[in-house]
């Protein structure tokens, strides 16, 4: 199940209807601005589920391994689907810049998916030896 963030929602509402009143010359800062907020919102999110994972992690009361799998899957192509779609705008502004923008632009997509398909779980986890349990 999706969640909707209405303010959000509201921000695009206003954008596209901003759009509609000062035309297309605007459309690349409308959209930059946009795009900005977004960022700050997912940001702002992945840090607190971050937050929330680590105070389970150190609680000791983690899902069992098996029980998120599918969870995480569809987590890590929802990720991946809307970093692509968001490619595509970005793309366009950044090849006002030229090849090197663009450039610069699908590095960051390619890194910001990389570090979001990583398992930051065993990260978090304090590793132990198994010959004789003392942690590194």
């Amino acid at each position: 199940m999706a969640t909707h963030d209405p303010d959000l929602r509201k921000e695009l509402d206003a954008t596209l209807q901003t759009r509609k009143e000062l035309g297309p010359e605007y459309e690349s800062e409308l959209l930059e601005s946009f795009l900005e907020k977004l960022d700050a919102n997912v940001d702002r999110r992945v840090r607190r589920q971050l937050a929330e994972q680590q105070i389970q992690v150190a609680r000791g009361t983690q899902p069992p391994r098996g029980a998120g799998a599918a969870r995480d899957f569809w987590e890590r192509f929802g990720f991946a689907a809307l970093s692509l779609v968001l490619a595509v705008p970005l793309s366009a502004i950044a090849l006002h810049a030229g090849l090197p923008g663009l450039l610069v632009a699908w590095a960051g997509i390619v890194g910001v998916n990389a570090v979001h398909s990583m398992d930051l779980r065993n990260l978090l986890r304090p590793r132990t030896d198994r010959r004789d349990g003392a942690q590194d």
